[in-house]
C-alpha cells in the first residue's frame, strides 16, 4: 500500500473526503517526525511506539573491494509494535 492508496482507505473508514484525508495522513506523519527529530518518542497506545536510535561507530567491510571501512555513528528511526498491532497480524 502506498501513500494515495492509504489516503484512499482512510477517507473511505473516516466517511471523509480524500483531501480531508490526504492532510491528516500528512500532518501525522510530518508530527511524528517532527518529533522524533527533537529527540521525543511518540506513543500510541495498541498501535506502537516510534522512537529515534542511536547507532554507535563501527567497523564495516565494502562488498565490492573487501576493505574495512569506518562507519560513522548516526541516529536513525526505530518502531516497536504494541501489543494490540501484534494481536491483529495473529
Amino acid at each position: 500500500m502506498n501513500k494515495t492508496e492509504l489516503v484512499a482507505a482512510v477517507a473511505n473508514k473516516a466517511g471523509v473526503s480524500k483531501k480531508d484525508a490526504e492532510k491528516v495522513v500528512t500532518a501525522l506523519t510530518e508530527t511524528i517526525i517532527s518529533e522524533l527529530a527533537n529527540g521525543n518518542k511518540v506513543q500510541i497506545v495498541g498501535f506502537g511506539t516510534f522512537e529515534a536510535r542511536e547507532r554507535a561507530a563501527r567497523k564495516g567491510i565494502n562488498p565490492l573491494t573487501k576493505e574495512a571501512i569506518d562507519i560513522k555513528e548516526s541516529v536513525v528511526p526505530a518502531f516497536k509494535a504494541g501489543q494490540g498491532f501484534k494481536n491483529a497480524l495473529k
